[in-house]
């Protein structure tokens, strides 16, 4: 059967003739080794206009009062007549990644924190980035770059993108490193990012035939390492280079709100006959206006005129499915019987109710 795109919405991986054999380090990551999430406040300045309000943004007028007296400069006498609109107050994040050295450099996100339209052209001043400890692990400062368009005229506007959010690479230094020793491991465990225990049975059985009798799955999740006596360096980087086979259940994604539709190769249908069509009944109100004539007493009146049509598209054709239906098999007849979006996932319901889904059934 010829196969074309189901529909626009509707996103399907197709089986293929097997899974294509991945790297352990594609589907499962290193137990311990992490980032870490950094946060600090700060301000901007240079903007041309566009920051913060300083009569409502309450936080940045503090703020440049106590910048200016760190700097020498004593404004608290002159408070009332702070007017900038050049200053924006903002939140500043970054990911601190695993391994990284004192003076390295990692990119940071700006958000603003007041009610500044558009950050373009700012500069952050030195603000330093706090960890969940309230340590303090990068010092960030730097220009912003956008990448986003706002133009405002008398009786228009256009915004392109977001102007009050905007990044700088490389914009913080490393201060403080995350001690982790992973050399001086004797045991390590593997992390799979979708647990499944097939797939974790694979991994330890390609790892015990290719580097040495040392792992085991422990859970669907987890693969323990035994590295007594072992390099763990060099251990690691024979593991994380093995390919495996990975598993995986049949699950059908259903977002009801877009309308997409997302189903995975080992989704099975057995024997099922599926009618599609759909009942509408259109009316249409044409109110028509009469008016008397020339010589009679009559009075203009409004005469409803009432249409109505109905379409039970007669042409929808009943298709069946034989026993152990593939994907393929269900986008082939859900082709030949030219449904929509809404109609496909009333009928994987419907297919599920029936009990001829085999398959989880996830409708968000």
């Amino acid at each position: 059967m010829h196969l074309s795109f189901l529909l626009p919405l509707l996103l399907l991986i197709a089986p293929s003739l097997g899974w294509t054999q991945v790297r352990i380090k594609d589907i499962a990551e290193i137990e311990g080794v992490r980032a870490n999430q950094l946060v600090g406040y700060g301000l901007v300045v240079g903007l041309n206009g566009t920051g913060d309000k300083l009569d409502a943004a309450v936080f940045t007028r503090q703020s440049l009062i106590g910048m200016l007296e760190r700097l020498g400069v004593n404004t608290r006498d002159q408070e009332a007549k702070l007017q900038t609109k050049n200053v924006a107050a903002v939140m500043v994040t970054a990911e601190l990644p695993a391994f990284a050295r004192s003076g390295s450099r990692i990119d940071i996100s700006v958000s603003a924190l007041g009610d500044a339209t558009n950050l373009t052209g700012g500069t952050l001043l030195v603000t330093p980035l706090l960890g969940a400890d309230g340590e303090v692990y990068a010092v960030a400062q730097g220009a912003l770059t956008t990448s986003a368009i706002a133009a405002r005229g008398a009786g228009a506007s256009v915004t392109r993108g977001v102007p009050t959010a905007a990044r700088i690479a490389n914009g913080a230094t490393v201060e403080r490193e995350v001690p982790f020793r992973l050399d001086a491991r004797t045991g390590m465990r593997l992390a799979l990012r979708n647990p499944d225990l097939a797939t974790a049975r694979r991994i330890a059985e390609a790892i015990n035939q290719a580097v040495a009798p040392i792992a085991r799955a422990t859970d669907p999740r987890t693969v323990s390492l035994d590295l007594t006596g072992r390099d763990a360096i060099d251990v690691l980087a024979q593991v994380e280079v093995l390919r495996v086979k990975p598993d995986s259940p049949a699950v059908v994604i259903v977002e009801e709100a877009s309308g997409t539709v997302v189903m995975g190769s080992d989704v099975r249908i057995s024997t099922v006959a599926i009618a599609q069509g759909n009942l509408t009944i259109r009316v249409t109100e044409a109110p028509v206006v009469s008016q008397p004539g020339a010589f009679s007493n009559g009075q203009t009146v409004v005469v409803d005129r009432t249409s109505i049509q109905i379409d039970d598209q007669k042409d929808r054709k009943l298709g069946i499915l034989t026993g152990s239906a593939t994907l393929r098999d269900l986008v082939g007849s859900l082709n030949a019987l030219g449904v929509s979006p809404r109609d496909l996932i009333s009928i994987l319901q419907s297919i599920k109710a029936a009990g001829a889904l085999q398959a989880d059934l996830q409708v968000r």
